[in-house]
């Protein structure tokens, strides 16, 4: 049985959240502290205490162990905030994309709304969970709004998704309200993470002969998804007519040079398009908060 969503590697330090059996015919403490030694047949992981001994929990059992700490105060499961609380939902990645094969994961981004009263606890509520369904990451209202008003791609793609999953009245003020946070930051944020990536592309391709293709996949669509925003104000999720060539791209079909040509030619497009753009230079940020602040009075418990 394989571990769903993402794999703690061998070494990371945890913390047991439940009492378990040990190797010696023992038991193993919750609060116990070890490190991840391996991963069982039946989808466990194998832990190695500090005394020498051995347990293995599942992923919900363990806690990292620097967030155990965190935890233990936590007023409210974030996992319920998740269940409970989101206000929107949305598929996003390569089925969003209209990129997807067979093989696809079925990713989901969400935004909930903590209850207001939370936030005049000692512990305060999360500003994103991971979960609690795999591929489900969800980021609390305020978190969101402050990176989408920054020009997020991941944020910003999320609202313009074209598979909901979840949206409830709230959540629809929220969609009512993406086009506040489009601006020009957009162009700082997409090609500016776009250089950095192909440079450290460019270092594994002299290094071991090929990039990641995939990488360098998602990397020429986030440059189109920006021209297209730069040139007429509006962010398109999927890819359209550039499907065939983007997943040739994925493939490893295209030669390294005509990748990098592509790439280039869409920078300068995102120059020119920058010239004539219609969106503002700054995102509406009163509008943003006088909503935010409209939502945070209303979810007073």
């Amino acid at each position: 049985m394989a571990i769903e969503g993402p794999q703690l590697p061998v070494g990371t330090q945890v913390v047991l959240r439940v009492a378990g059996s040990d190797d010696v015919g023992g038991t193993a403490q919750r609060g116990a502290t070890g490190r991840i030694s391996g991963v069982t047949a039946n989808g466990r992981y194998d832990v190695r205490l500090v005394d020498g001994r051995s347990t293995t929990a599942r992923r919900d059992q363990l806690s990292l162990r620097t967030a155990y700490q965190d935890e233990a105060i936590e007023v409210a499961a974030p996992d319920v905030l998740v269940r409970e609380r989101t206000i929107y939902a949305a598929v996003v990645g390569s089925r969003a994309f209209g990129l997807d094969t067979d093989a696809s994961d079925t990713d989901t981004r969400g935004v909930y709304v903590a209850p207001t009263e939370a936030f005049w606890s000692l512990a305060k509520p999360p500003t994103h969970v991971d979960g609690p369904e795999p591929e489900w990451f969800s980021w609390e209202v305020e978190r969101f709004c402050e990176l989408a008003l920054k020009a997020n791609p991941n944020l910003l793609e999320v609202l313009h998704s074209p598979l909901v999953v979840t949206c409830k009245p709230l959540g629809q003020e929220l969609v009512d309200l993406r086009e506040a946070f489009l601006s020009q930051l957009a162009y700082q944020t997409y090609s500016g993470y776009v250089l950095s990536q192909f440079k450290k592309l460019e270092a594994d391709f002299r290094r071991d002969g090929a990039p990641k293709w995939k990488h360098v996949m998602h990397l020429i669509r986030l440059l189109l998804s920006a021209r297209t925003l730069l040139a007429e104000g509006k962010l398109v999720v999927d890819v359209g007519d550039d499907r065939e060539r983007l997943l040739a791209v994925k493939a490893g079909a295209l030669p390294w040079d005509e990748v990098e040509r592509w790439r280039l030619g869409l920078h300068e497009d995102l120059d020119r398009a920058l010239q004539k753009t219609v969106l503002p230079a700054t995102p509406d940020v009163a509008k943003v908060d006088a909503w935010l602040r409209s939502v945070r009075r209303i979810s007073v418990a």
